[in-house]
């Protein structure tokens, strides 16, 4: 059997982890059994359909390099892919259950459907259509909606893949609505008709689509097509652990990672692990090895909760783990303007210094600009030092003469710089805290900055004695 797997998002907003960890699993189970998954677009809810939605969805899959076999814009053997332009195909598909009596039509109005909710509310059962259409049949071009007829027999049983054995009791069933009155099917409608004319051999999705499955399989029987096998995949939870991730809950959209700095594999890798593991301790994983690794019998049942500092984590590994020249070409949009006047091994040189501490790429202006701009003085990172503000205006002065005539004929590599800061601190018999912290400053003017000897090497010895001749005389001028 070839494997094939599909994602079919509706175009109602920008794409959540919890939205794209979904399809995530479909795209590695489908790559780890040489398959294929396929991108579908369900905008048959016109009235929720968000204008450009589509192309973001599209671009958020681009950008995570969750690449499809067949959908929109490539097209395939089973298209069209997108719900909106298949419509007489549900129709065709609709009449066929109603002259086979596997469907009826439905004239009741929204009062009366109102009045048997109420009813049942207050009966305290739940409410299931009395299917007084089924023997009242009316005029066909009066509006109406197909409801799909569940007949009596056997309960409906599945395995899930994820979820195990599974029962539902055919009288517990509604006859649900396949084609609405707009002439536009349900999601229950469409998604069986798609996913059987696409061939798709398993249908990865969320906790929440397990309690429509019964009726999916009903629909299957009332056609007479062999299921797929289904894997309900449990929900991603907000970092406090109590709700489903949503766009109404304030769920951050995936590209709004991309433009905070974040890496792709660093994604991948977050989500992955989001209700997933290997079986072992293992935290850092990369594309190719979960297209090796994933199998569904390793997904667990329970609520899968995003913590976004694990993220952070994450990113930061996945950032330490790149060569200098892929750090340079992914961060390149985010490096500071003034960046633009120095070369490119210079760049590369900065963005040395502050991979080790750098978490994602929109932190790069912050921690690089003091290596690119003439710092602005500011005094406050003195006295707001522990150690300096005991300082009086002349030890502070002292101290940064004495480093200036040391650096003067120093030549500025790492390892002199290294040595000549030790023997300085040797004659001026202060701590390590106090000489170097000055130094760091007087020469940054930044709260944090990387290694000094390394920081003093990169910006160069010109501009390093400048600024501290700079720093001594603000100090004077200042105290």
């Amino acid at each position: 059997m070839k494997i094939r797997t599909r994602f079919a998002p509706s175009p109602t907003g920008a794409l959540h982890l919890g939205a794209v960890r979904t399809a995530l699993f479909a795209w590695l189970f489908a790559r780890h059994n040489n398959g294929d998954f396929i991108l579908r677009i369900e905008d048959t809810d016109q009235t929720r359909e968000v204008t450009g939605a589509t192309d973001v969805i599209k671009e958020t899959l681009q950008w995570l390099s969750l690449n499809w076999d067949e959908g929109p814009d490539i097209g395939g053997n089973f298209g069209p892919y997108t719900q909106s332009e298949r419509l007489a195909l549900y129709r065709h598909y609709t009449d066929e259950l109603i002259a086979n009596g596997k469907a009826y039509r439905c004239w009741c109005t929204p009062e009366r459907l109102d009045t048997l909710r109420q009813e049942a509310q207050k009966n305290k059962v739940a409410f299931k259509y009395d299917r007084h259409c089924l023997t009242n049949q009316k005029d066909i071009r009066e509006p109406h909606v197909v409801r799909i007829l569940i007949p009596d027999g056997a309960a409906i049983t599945w395995t899930d893949l994820v979820k195990g054995e599974m029962k539902v009791e055919r009288k517990d069933i509604d006859d649900f609505v396949g084609l609405k009155s707009d002439g536009f099917p349900t999601y229950h409608l469409a998604s069986i008709i798609d996913d059987h004319l696409m061939e798709i051999s398993h249908v990865i999705r969320s906790d929440e689509w397990l309690p429509s499955t019964p009726k999916h399989i009903a629909l299957y029987e009332a056609f007479g097509w062999q299921q797929p096998f289904f894997a309900h995949v449990p929900n991603v939870l907000g970092d406090d652990g109590r709700a489903k991730l949503s766009k109404r809950r304030g769920a951050k959209a995936v590209l709004e990672y991309r433009d905070a700095g974040y890496l792709q594999s660093a994604l991948i890798n977050m989500m992955a692990t989001l209700g997933w593991n290997d079986g072992t301790e293992q935290e850092v994983y990369y594309p190719e090895e979960l297209i090796q690794k994933f199998d569904l019998a390793r997904v667990q049942k329970s609520p899968a909760v995003l913590d976004e500092k694990r993220l952070v984590w994450l990113n930061g590994v996945h950032t330490r783990n790149l060569s200098i020249d892929e750090l340079f070409e992914r961060s390149r949009p985010f490096m500071p303007l003034a960046a633009a006047a120095f070369d490119t091994d210079y760049q590369k040189q900065v963005l040395g210094l502050v991979q080790e501490r750098l978490k994602f790429f929109a932190e790069i202006p912050e921690l690089t600009e003091l290596f690119f701009v003439d710092p602005t003085p500011n005094l406050e990172l003195i006295s707001g030092n522990k150690q300096l503000n005991k300082l009086s205006k002349d030890e502070l002065i002292g101290l940064l003469t004495a480093a200036q005539e040391t650096l003067v004929n120093n030549d500025f590599s790492t390892e002199s710089l290294t040595s000549n800061l030790n023997q300085l601190l040797e004659q001026t018999g202060q701590k390590p805290g106090i000489l170097f912290s000055l130094i760091r400053i007087a020469t940054t003017w930044a709260p944090f900055s990387p290694a000094l000897a390394e920081s003093l090497h990169v910006i160069g010895k010109d501009a390093i004695l400048q600024r501290i001749s700079k720093s001594i005389d603000t100090i004077r001028a200042s105290y």
